[in-house]
């Protein structure tokens, strides 16, 4: 972690041959097809996000079902899956109200670096390697704990299944579960990367009516308009005031994907009285948000925050597959590169340049 840029020279991420455990009980050993690359994983390179170290990389996933451990009944050998990046336990308390993106022993389990069960499965000279967030997505084949994986059509492609294992979850879930966005209303989306434009397909597909995109690229504002985008709005110092003014005082939703604070604190500017702000990034954990107390009062305004969309996995997944094969969820645009395993660091530096939507590691 840490090291500096241009990653094409410094080259955090190191191509080696490891060995991988067999699947324990209720893990599946699973064939990577293809692995997104997303600012979750940059956060780790960078270090805004801390994580045990030497460790695996890459949790956008989506593979084949090649092995099942022992009491794995729901899936099976040659079943295609997307792979989530919470494993849920299925008996904490969130899992129990339906929040599975907030269970607890699959969060400590995120953090340490391991499977659920507090396993490694993966190895190599110098000893066991760390997990990325139950994933561990850049290999050829990883082990994950059974409610990781998510059965798909075999008809779509490797490389656009994996978005919706974080890039469609985590933007469409924000617009459809966290904001329950009626159709007619305002809304604006700041940063148009691969989950800020889910967000926006999102509300395309509910019927939003004012949609405004904002970035500082003007060559993403460009993709949000073809994806349906109203309005595109290129961030400055004015933003704020020009938002507000052409929209009557603010919009009734406004979502931040920047993974900035100073973006979030525009989202929450641009939001009229009695509106929502979502969030579904991740800053760095030590920045903080300031904002006027007496606003969430006097204005009934409502300030959320959306991890994993707030999605049911095995619910929402399967939903979000079957609006893309119909059509109506067009998540094949947001792709900007396939990449290979020794073009990792340097596509890295794309994503940390903002210079891409959405790369992705194709292997099969």
């Amino acid at each position: 972690m840490g090291l500096s840029r241009p990653y094409a020279i410094s080259k955090p991420l190191q191509l080696e041959e490891v060995s991988l455990d067999p699947p324990g009980p209720g893990e599946l050993l699973v064939k990577i097809k293809a692995t997104g690359l997303c600012h979750s994983d940059l956060s780790v390179i960078n270090a805004d996000r801390p994580r045990p170290m030497p460790m695996v990389l890459g949790h956008e996933a989506a593979g084949e079902v090649e092995e099942c451990g022992e009491g794995v009944t729901d899936l099976k050998p040659g079943d295609h899956v997307v792979l989530a990046f919470v494993p849920s336990c299925g008996g904490c308390i969130p899992c129990m109200e339906g929040r599975p993106a907030l269970c607890e022993p699959g969060a400590r389990a995120n953090l340490a670096g391991t499977l659920l069960s507090g396993a490694r499965r993966l190895r190599a000279r110098q000893g066991s390697l760390y997990h990325h967030i139950g994933v561990s997505g850049y290999a050829e084949y990883a082990v994950v704990f059974q409610r990781s994986a998510v059965k798909v059509d075999s008809s779509i492609p490797g490389h656009e299944a994996a978005l919706f294992g974080c890039a469609v979850v985590t933007g469409v879930g924000a617009v459809v579960n966290t904001g329950k966005v009626p159709a007619g209303c305002s809304l604006a989306v700041v940063g148009l990367g691969g989950v800020g434009l889910s967000a926006l397909l999102a509300a395309v597909l509910v019927g939003a009516g004012d949609i405004i995109a904002l970035d500082t690229s003007s060559s993403k504002l460009e993709v949000a308009a073809r994806l349906g985008a109203t309005r595109t709005v290129k961030v400055g110092p004015d933003t704020a005031r020009e938002i507000r003014e052409i929209t009557g005082g603010g919009v009734d939703f406004a979502f931040e994907m920047a993974s900035s604070v100073s973006a979030l604190q525009l989202a929450y500017e641009i939001t009229r009285r009695g509106g929502t702000t979502i969030t579904a990034s991740l800053p760095h954990p030590e920045h903080r948000l300031s904002i006027p107390a007496v606003q969430l009062t006097a204005e009934e305004r409502t300030l959320k925050g959306s991890y994993l969309g707030s999605c049911v996995p095995a619910r929402d997944i399967p939903r979000f597959t079957r609006l893309y094969q119909q059509g109506k969820l067009p998540v094949n645009k947001l792709l900007s590169e396939i990449v290979s395993f020794d073009q990792l660091n340097e596509a890295f530096d794309r994503l940390a340049d903002g210079k891409s939507i959405r790369q992705v590691l194709k292997i099969e």
